[in-house]
């Protein structure tokens, strides 16, 4: 066997092995949980139990008891199907939609959400492409949120984010909408996705920006397409060899994406789940700064928190929705088995 399969066998059940320890873990507490409300009700059940010690076993059991199930809960919740793509990290993109230049003013408040939320988790942020708006923000931005886990916590993101405020432009006082659309792909790695060379067809171009001050003026832009699908990617910095490896890896994820959506689908068809539906058309977040206030449309959580949100403390809308969605796939389950 040559060292290359050898090596990502050993990548794969490393991975499955850091996986399964937090479940060996919790059930064997939940075993040792199990004995001690077993030995308590054997004291209690023995007439020979002095009173001190029967106070003493009777004051412990509740909580015992409640220990055992919260672990239940989280073995239940540890168990369920995992999503193959959780502990990857993820490609973030985000693009201004309507609303001229606020939208794409919210669009780079947005990308510095996300970058504070990253740098908070210890997660690397890099800027793979990028169109600056007219006043400012972004058109589109792409980049890479490095670390694990990653995809895991800003999978839910993906959606059209809607903004109400008052722009610095406007004198009367009047609050404007604009939206940007968020899309988080899971990042794919060679053995995730085989793109083969005959499907893809790569241009070189010259880039440049209006009067050199956006773009650096280069020979080395790059323009990837994907035959089969049409999936253009371009990348424009600086190194040849630096922008096609940049935009293999964009177009690894957005194809590795399609078949994990396609999947999903054929496993869904007869449910939609409202979170993590994957469809990014959707509306699923208003930021509404006059009031302060953000809505997640989705698990209808409202928090008067805009502002501190906005500097990336966005944990308690990231875990509640996630707690929804497991709570989703438990009731599944449970009717499943039913």
């Amino acid at each position: 066997m040559s060292a290359g399969p050898a090596a990502d066998v050993y990548v794969k059940l490393a991975s499955e092995y850091s996986e399964l320890q937090p479940v060996v873990k919790a059930i064997r507490e939940y075993g040792l949980a199990e004995r001690e409300v077993a030995d308590l009700k054997a004291l209690l059940n023995d007439k020979s139990t002095d009173r001190e010690m029967r106070e003493l076993a009777e004051m412990e059991l509740p909580d015992v008891e409640a220990r055992l199930e919260t672990l239940e809960k989280e073995i239940q919740i540890q168990l369920l199907p995992k999503d193959a793509a959780d502990e990857k990290s993820a490609i973030l993109e985000i693009r201004a939609g309507t609303g001229g230049s606020e939208a794409a003013l919210f669009a780079g408040d947005l990308f510095r959400m996300y970058e504070r939320f990253a740098s908070g988790k210890g997660w690397k942020v890099e800027v793979l492409s990028s169109s600056e708006g007219d006043v400012g923000g972004f058109k589109e931005i792409i980049a890479t949120v490095s670390g694990r886990g990653v995809f895991s916590k800003l999978k839910f993101e993906s959606g059209v984010h809607r903004v109400q405020r008052v722009p610095d432009t406007e004198t009367q006082g009047r609050i404007h909408t604009s939206a940007a659309t968020v899309a988080v792909l899971p990042e794919a790695e060679d053995i995730d996705i085989e793109i083969r060379p005959e499907d893809i067809r790569i241009d070189t171009m010259r880039s440049s920006g209006a009067g050199g001050q956006h773009v650096n003026t280069t020979d080395s832009a790059v323009r990837i397409t994907h035959l089969p699908t049409g999936l253009v990617v371009t990348s424009s910095e600086k190194s040849q060899h630096q922008n096609r490896a940049k935009a293999m890896q964009v177009l690894r994820s957005r194809l590795f994406d399609i078949e994990r959506q396609r999947a999903e689908s054929e496993r869904s068809a007869d449910r939609k789940s409202q979170v993590g539906s994957g469809d990014r058309s959707e509306r699923i977040r208003t930021y509404n700064f006059p009031q302060g206030r953000v809505t997640d449309h989705r698990i209808n959580l409202t928090l008067y928190k805009l502002d501190r949100m906005m500097m990336g403390e966005i944990d308690e809308v990231v875990d509640a929705l996630i707690s929804d969605y497991q709570a989703g796939q438990l009731a599944q389950l449970g009717e499943n088995v039913g």
